[in-house]
Protein backbone atom coordinates (compact mmCIF):
# COMPACT_ATOMS: atom_id res chain seq x y z
CA UNK A 1 0.00 0.00 0.00
CA UNK A 2 3.14 2.16 0.83
CA UNK A 3 4.49 1.94 -2.55
CA UNK A 4 1.06 2.67 -4.21
CA UNK A 5 0.88 5.68 -2.45
CA UNK A 6 4.54 6.70 -3.17
CA UNK A 7 4.08 5.88 -7.06
CA UNK A 8 0.44 7.97 -6.86
CA UNK A 9 2.47 10.78 -5.24
CA UNK A 10 5.52 10.47 -7.89
CA UNK A 11 3.35 10.21 -10.51
CA UNK A 12 1.45 13.79 -10.13
CA UNK A 13 4.53 15.67 -8.95
CA UNK A 14 5.86 14.49 -13.18
CA UNK A 15 2.15 15.68 -14.16
CA UNK A 16 2.61 18.92 -12.29
CA UNK A 17 6.20 19.73 -13.67
CA UNK A 18 4.89 18.73 -16.90
CA UNK A 19 2.21 21.78 -16.97
CA UNK A 20 4.12 24.06 -15.78
CA UNK A 21 6.88 23.76 -18.39
CA UNK A 22 3.65 24.15 -20.83
CA UNK A 23 3.29 28.03 -19.28
CA UNK A 24 4.28 31.03 -21.10
CA UNK A 25 7.33 32.73 -20.55
CA UNK A 26 7.02 35.56 -18.08
CA UNK A 27 10.51 37.08 -19.34
CA UNK A 28 10.03 40.07 -21.20
CA UNK A 29 10.79 40.01 -24.53
CA UNK A 30 13.79 41.33 -25.82
CA UNK A 31 13.65 44.62 -27.73
CA UNK A 32 13.42 45.13 -31.20
CA UNK A 33 16.35 47.56 -32.77
CA UNK A 34 15.08 48.95 -35.94
CA UNK A 35 18.04 49.43 -38.57
CA UNK A 36 20.19 52.35 -39.39
CA UNK A 37 19.30 53.25 -42.69
CA UNK A 38 22.31 52.88 -45.14
CA UNK A 39 23.47 56.27 -46.44
CA UNK A 40 22.86 56.93 -50.11
CA UNK A 41 23.64 59.42 -53.17
CA UNK A 42 20.69 58.52 -54.92
CA UNK A 43 18.30 61.93 -54.86
CA UNK A 44 17.66 65.10 -55.88
CA UNK A 45 19.44 68.42 -54.62
CA UNK A 46 19.77 72.00 -55.26
CA UNK A 47 22.17 74.25 -53.57
CA UNK A 48 24.19 77.50 -53.80
CA UNK A 49 28.09 78.06 -54.71
CA UNK A 50 31.00 81.16 -54.47
CA UNK A 51 34.45 81.14 -55.80
CA UNK A 52 37.10 82.61 -58.03
CA UNK A 53 37.34 82.59 -61.61
CA UNK A 54 39.79 83.61 -64.16
CA UNK A 55 39.85 84.19 -67.86
CA UNK A 56 41.97 83.90 -70.51
CA UNK A 57 41.28 85.85 -73.62
CA UNK A 58 42.13 84.50 -77.05
CA UNK A 59 41.53 87.48 -79.00
CA UNK A 60 44.65 87.57 -81.82
CA UNK A 61 45.11 90.71 -83.47
CA UNK A 62 42.75 92.58 -81.15
CA UNK A 63 44.66 95.56 -79.85
CA UNK A 64 42.80 96.06 -76.17
CA UNK A 65 43.04 99.24 -73.58
CA UNK A 66 42.41 96.02 -70.70
CA UNK A 67 45.02 93.68 -72.12
CA UNK A 68 45.79 91.89 -68.90
CA UNK A 69 43.92 88.34 -67.76
CA UNK A 70 41.09 89.15 -65.34
CA UNK A 71 39.74 87.63 -62.49
CA UNK A 72 36.96 87.89 -59.87
CA UNK A 73 34.04 86.38 -57.83
CA UNK A 74 32.15 83.80 -58.80
CA UNK A 75 28.38 82.69 -57.48
CA UNK A 76 25.56 81.03 -58.04
CA UNK A 77 22.69 78.71 -57.66
CA UNK A 78 23.02 74.59 -58.74
CA UNK A 79 20.28 71.78 -59.06
CA UNK A 80 21.09 68.13 -59.97
CA UNK A 81 19.88 64.53 -59.42
CA UNK A 82 22.39 61.73 -58.34
CA UNK A 83 22.19 58.27 -58.76
CA UNK A 84 23.87 55.26 -56.90
CA UNK A 85 25.42 51.90 -58.07
CA UNK A 86 26.90 49.42 -55.36
CA UNK A 87 29.97 52.32 -55.17
CA UNK A 88 29.53 54.25 -58.14
CA UNK A 89 27.42 57.46 -58.26
CA UNK A 90 26.52 58.97 -62.07
CA UNK A 91 23.97 62.17 -62.19
CA UNK A 92 23.03 65.60 -64.17
CA UNK A 93 23.81 68.83 -62.45
CA UNK A 94 22.77 72.34 -64.28
CA UNK A 95 24.27 75.66 -62.69
CA UNK A 96 24.08 79.54 -63.66
CA UNK A 97 26.64 81.96 -62.64
CA UNK A 98 27.44 85.43 -61.98
CA UNK A 99 30.63 86.40 -63.47
CA UNK A 100 32.56 89.32 -62.17
CA UNK A 101 35.44 89.13 -64.31
CA UNK A 102 36.46 88.91 -67.87
CA UNK A 103 38.55 91.22 -70.41
CA UNK A 104 36.42 94.43 -71.27
CA UNK A 105 37.99 97.82 -73.06
CA UNK A 106 38.26 99.59 -76.68
CA UNK A 107 40.03 98.01 -79.23
CA UNK A 108 41.34 99.16 -82.52
CA UNK A 109 41.59 96.70 -85.82
CA UNK A 110 44.22 97.59 -88.55
CA UNK A 111 43.63 95.38 -91.54
CA UNK A 112 47.39 94.77 -92.70
CA UNK A 113 46.30 94.56 -96.43
CA UNK A 114 44.01 97.44 -97.37
CA UNK A 115 45.08 99.38 -93.88
CA UNK A 116 41.41 99.97 -92.75
CA UNK A 117 41.16 101.06 -89.29
CA UNK A 118 38.30 99.44 -86.77
CA UNK A 119 37.44 100.68 -83.43
CA UNK A 120 34.88 99.74 -81.17
CA UNK A 121 34.10 98.21 -77.91
CA UNK A 122 33.56 94.98 -76.42
CA UNK A 123 32.24 94.08 -73.38
CA UNK A 124 32.45 90.49 -71.72
CA UNK A 125 29.68 88.57 -70.22
CA UNK A 126 29.03 88.44 -66.59
CA UNK A 127 27.36 85.41 -66.30
CA UNK A 128 27.74 81.81 -67.89
CA UNK A 129 26.18 78.41 -66.92
CA UNK A 130 26.50 74.72 -67.16
CA UNK A 131 24.93 71.66 -68.23
CA UNK A 132 27.29 68.51 -66.76
CA UNK A 133 27.21 64.87 -65.84
CA UNK A 134 29.18 64.07 -62.96
CA UNK A 135 30.08 60.36 -62.40
CA UNK A 136 32.93 59.08 -59.51
CA UNK A 137 32.94 56.82 -56.45
CA UNK A 138 31.75 57.09 -52.74
CA UNK A 139 33.51 56.46 -49.85
CA UNK A 140 30.68 56.66 -47.54
CA UNK A 141 29.88 60.04 -47.34
CA UNK A 142 32.51 61.15 -49.60
CA UNK A 143 32.27 61.47 -52.98
CA UNK A 144 35.07 61.96 -55.28
CA UNK A 145 33.56 62.86 -58.82
CA UNK A 146 34.78 64.39 -62.57
CA UNK A 147 32.16 66.44 -64.73
CA UNK A 148 31.92 67.65 -68.04
CA UNK A 149 29.44 68.78 -70.25
CA UNK A 150 27.98 72.44 -72.25
CA UNK A 151 28.41 75.99 -71.46
CA UNK A 152 27.06 78.47 -72.58
CA UNK A 153 27.21 82.66 -71.78
CA UNK A 154 24.84 85.82 -73.84
CA UNK A 155 26.26 85.28 -77.89
CA UNK A 156 28.71 81.73 -76.83
CA UNK A 157 28.55 78.52 -76.50
CA UNK A 158 31.40 75.57 -75.40
CA UNK A 159 32.46 73.36 -73.02
CA UNK A 160 33.75 72.33 -69.34
CA UNK A 161 35.26 70.10 -68.31
CA UNK A 162 36.06 69.41 -64.61
CA UNK A 163 36.42 67.79 -60.71
CA UNK A 164 35.33 68.00 -57.03
CA UNK A 165 35.33 66.32 -53.79
CA UNK A 166 32.14 66.01 -52.02
CA UNK A 167 31.16 65.10 -48.35
CA UNK A 168 27.45 64.80 -46.83
CA UNK A 169 27.42 66.01 -42.51
CA UNK A 170 23.98 64.63 -42.32
CA UNK A 171 21.75 62.54 -44.65
CA UNK A 172 20.30 66.17 -46.19
CA UNK A 173 23.26 68.36 -46.67
CA UNK A 174 26.29 67.77 -48.09
CA UNK A 175 29.61 70.72 -49.05
CA UNK A 176 32.17 70.58 -52.34
CA UNK A 177 34.76 71.78 -53.57
CA UNK A 178 34.76 71.66 -57.66
CA UNK A 179 36.76 73.31 -60.06
CA UNK A 180 36.18 74.18 -63.57
CA UNK A 181 37.97 74.69 -67.37
CA UNK A 182 35.39 76.35 -69.84
CA UNK A 183 35.99 77.37 -73.20
CA UNK A 184 33.21 79.13 -75.07
CA UNK A 185 33.62 79.99 -78.75
CA UNK A 186 31.92 83.80 -79.10
CA UNK A 187 29.61 85.65 -81.81
CA UNK A 188 31.67 87.49 -84.77
CA UNK A 189 28.42 88.97 -86.17
CA UNK A 190 29.17 92.15 -84.45
CA UNK A 191 32.09 92.55 -86.38
CA UNK A 192 32.53 93.70 -89.82
CA UNK A 193 36.31 91.42 -89.54
CA UNK A 194 36.06 88.18 -88.68
CA UNK A 195 39.22 86.65 -85.48
CA UNK A 196 39.48 84.21 -82.68
CA UNK A 197 36.82 85.42 -80.45
CA UNK A 198 37.33 81.95 -78.11
CA UNK A 199 36.74 82.98 -74.35
CA UNK A 200 38.45 80.25 -71.64
CA UNK A 201 38.72 80.16 -68.27
CA UNK A 202 38.75 78.27 -65.36
CA UNK A 203 36.90 78.46 -62.31
CA UNK A 204 37.27 77.16 -58.28
CA UNK A 205 34.49 77.16 -56.14
CA UNK A 206 32.89 75.93 -52.59
CA UNK A 207 29.12 74.91 -52.35
CA UNK A 208 26.47 73.69 -50.38
CA UNK A 209 24.08 71.59 -51.18
CA UNK A 210 20.56 70.50 -49.60
CA UNK A 211 19.70 67.26 -50.71
CA UNK A 212 16.14 65.41 -50.86
CA UNK A 213 16.21 62.04 -48.81
CA UNK A 214 15.00 58.92 -50.64
CA UNK A 215 13.97 57.05 -47.45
Amino acid sequence: MKKILLASVALLGLTAAASAADLPSRRAPAPVVAAVPVFTWTGFYVGVNAGYGWSDDDLDGVDFADDDDDGGFVGGAQVGYNYQIGSFVVGLEGDIQFADFGREGAFTFVDPVTGDTFTGDLDSSDWFGTVRARAGVAFGQALIYATGGFAFADDANGWTVGGGLEYAFTNNLSAKIEGLYVSLDGDNDDFDFDFDNDTDFGVVRAGLNYRFGTY
